[in-house]
């Protein structure tokens, strides 16, 4: 039983690196509008393909030693770092979802956060066709599983995007239409109380955060933060614990 248990989270963990190098590839390519799966990987230097062996990940950085084969470039850390994110989120989801085909979705879900995440706080921007993906593999994820019915879905993207909205027009543009349209995107995955903590989240820690880069002076007030990430990790504290956060706060207020 032990056994069994180390080799699935071993394998989880192993999925979760791989398709960490995957969401790199995405998160380089989709904001210059390259395809994700051709041309193969190559060097942006000098334009070498980069073979297999090279590209297992993390293992391949640390043995090249974060430089390429070919050139000697420096290759970011950044790379390795979105692959370990990836693969600690995998098993750290798997532990708490447990061996159910849920997971599959609750994978599916934190890996578009991750993209649409780094994309915004390096582009400042939330691409619509990365949203347009992602709703639709919540549609058909929501068909296979019946995670979320149309009704509920329906009200929740109205919920979400009409709330956003309002934020936007209230705050006369300091709200991006990316983080109106990646909220809206979201009820297809989230139900109706859901996107309303997921919206509560988001604020709690974009605010903070806000507040501590201001205390530190590492940002002022004209600068800009981008929303994504923190909507993101509002999302999946939502998916994981939000109906538990619900109920807690319900019994404790009433």
């Amino acid at each position: 039983m032990f056994e069994t248990f180390v080799f699935a989270i071993g394998l989880i963990g192993l999925i979760g690196l791989f398709v960490g190098s995957f969401l790199n590839v995405c998160i380089y390519r989709l904001p210059q509008a390259k395809s994700v799966i051709r041309p193969p990987s190559r060097c942006p230097v000098c334009g070498q393909n980069i073979k297999v062996l090279d590209l297992v990940p993390v293992l391949s950085w640390l043995l090249l030693r974060g430089r390429c084969r070919y050139c000697n470039t420096s290759i970011s850390r950044r790379y390795i770092f979105i692959e370990l994110l990836t693969a600690s989120l995998f098993l750290f989801i798997s532990l708490v979802i447990g061996p159910q085909l849920q997971l599959i979705m609750v994978l599916l879900f934190a890996s578009y956060l991750i993209v649409i995440s780094v994309i915004d706080y390096d582009h400042h921007l939330i691409l619509n066709k990365v949203l347009l993906w992602f709703a639709a593999t919540g549609i058909f994820v929501n068909n296979v599983f019946g995670n979320l019915g149309f009704n509920d879905s329906v009200a929740a993207v109205l919920t979400g995007g009409g709330l956003m909205l309002l934020i936007a027009a209230v705050t006369h543009g300091d709200m991006g239409g990316g983080d109106v349209k990646f909220i809206a995107a979201l009820g297809v995955w989230l139900d109706s109380s859901l996107i309303l903590l997921t919206l509560f989240l988001s604020f709690l820690l974009g605010g903070s955060a806000g507040g501590l880069l201001m205390i530190f002076r590492i940002k002022s007030r004209k600068d800009f933060i981008p929303f994504g990430p923190f909507i993101a990790i509002g999302a999946l504290v939502s998916m994981l614990y939000g109906h538990s956060i619900i109920r807690w706060y319900l019994e404790l207020r009433f």
